[in-house]
């Protein structure tokens, strides 16, 4: 008999987690605060540990309009001389996978049509839930009963802090730092000699243009998304307190020192927004009763190295694999516990590097090592060895094994 699964929150964690669920055999109730399901932002990164996730779900990357990425760099944001690149043209025999950019909305609107025919509902903001009896209850005081309650409701969780039984434990801690952000199409830049001349040493992909003028996590990124057609840009910078500057203005001040024809690009944006980043240590646990944490809810990130949406695809892969045996209501605490295995440890090392833009992996080595799994097994410290440690697992692989071990120790 299909589990009664009800997933809190509509964004790329709580589609893609509807979904794999779905396709496991399960019946699937998604609740949604807003009164209409739909992304905001810019443009992320999928990698090839998200993107084989995404491929099991019937995703159509072309339908996305998502572009391919032939590299990922890091390049000096002042000289746009190249401090380290990965090549990622051969991506598929390297990591099992390619890797694309795509714009949030884009992602969003092909997982709603994965997620059509599942039982979606707006404007319907949980304010309590019992992890013990299996319920949220709504604002307007509706309680909705499941075996298995999904909490992807992002950063600001409501269930964080019942999966945790701390409501203060649970506050994300702001970074101290924001990104600006803007896009602008290619077509309004094309002909544009500054452009031009960047494009000649910008590789196709992912650049982060560094900051080597001081000690600093400020940075740049830049990459293109919409089959090409609109160039992405954000802004890695330390919060800017009580000014009355415009956000563009702001954006000059950070970077001006920057290569001449990038701030002349600064110079054309239309729209430059600025959004604070926060961030919470890794959690101790993900789940209580029959409530589990995915997504944000379970390990906020920063953008630093773009795991943070491929994080949250992961644990619907994990989830849907791990529920794909015709489980019962019965076999929920003991399926938790395997998904914590399967996947707390690894994304708490992803999130303590999520800390430090790529090549400065050495900074936070003490940290990762705590959640090296087995402890004392190695981690990632360089960028090479950090690209190899996000996109080479095989999240349905790690599961079939987990549950091969657990059917051997029953």
């Amino acid at each position: 008999m299909p589990l009664q699964v009800i997933v809190v929150g509509a964004g790329i964690s709580g589609l893609c987690t509807a979904v794999a669920l779905q396709q496991a055999g399960h019946s699937v109730k998604i609740l949604e605060k807003s009164a209409f399901a739909a992304e905001v932002g810019a443009a992320l990164l999928i990698t090839p540990n998200g993107e084989r996730v995404l491929s099991r779900l019937g995703f159509d990357f072309k339908r996305a309009r998502a572009d391919d990425m032939t590299c990922f760099e890091v390049l000096d944001g002042v000289t746009f001389n190249p401090l380290h690149r990965a090549e990622l043209s051969n991506a598929r025999e390297e990591y099992g996978a390619p890797l694309y950019t795509v714009h949030r909305v884009d992602l969003h609107h092909e997982l709603l049509r994965l997620t059509s025919t599942l039982d979606l509902r707006l404007s319907s903001k949980v304010a309590a839930a019992d992890a013990e009896q299996g319920f949220v209850m709504l604002e307007d005081g509706t309680k909705h009963y499941a075996d298995l309650i999904v909490g992807a409701d992002g950063l600001h969780s409501v269930l964080r802090g019942l999966a945790l039984g701390d409501q203060d434990a649970a506050k994300p801690t702001p970074s101290g730092m924001s990104a600006f952000r803007f896009m602008i199409p290619t077509s309004e830049l094309q002909n544009d000699p500054h452009f031009q001349e960047l494009q000649k040493m910008k590789g196709r992909g992912n650049s982060v243009l560094a900051d080597t003028t001081a000690q600093t996590e400020r940075h740049m990124v830049w990459y293109t998304c919409r089959d090409g057609q609109v160039q992405n840009f954000a802004g890695i910078h330390e919060d800017i307190h009580n000014s009355d500057d415009d956000i563009k203005t702001l954006m000059l001040q950070q970077f001006g020192h920057y290569h001449p024809s990038l701030v002349h690009i600064i110079n054309l944006a239309p729209n430059v927004t600025n959004w604070p980043l926060s961030y919470h240590d890794p959690l101790p646990t993900w789940h209580r009763g029959k409530i589990v944490l995915v997504g944000d809810a379970a390990h906020p990130m920063l953008p630093f190295g773009a795991q943070g949406a491929n994080q949250a695809i992961e644990d619907a892969g994990a989830l849907g694999a791990l529920f794909s045996g015709g489980e019962s209501a019965i076999d929920v605490p003991s399926r938790l516990e395997l998904f914590e295995q399967v996947r707390r440890l690894r994304a708490s090392r992803v999130q303590s590097l999520s800390r430090v833009r790529l090549g400065k992996e050495k900074e936070v080595e003490a940290t990762v090592r705590q959640y090296a799994d087995p402890l004392g097994s190695d981690v990632p410290i360089s960028f090479f060895e950090r690209l190899a440690h996000d996109y080479k697992i095989d999240v349905f692989e790690t599961c079939k094994e987990a549950l091969a071990r657990a059917k051997h120790n029953d």
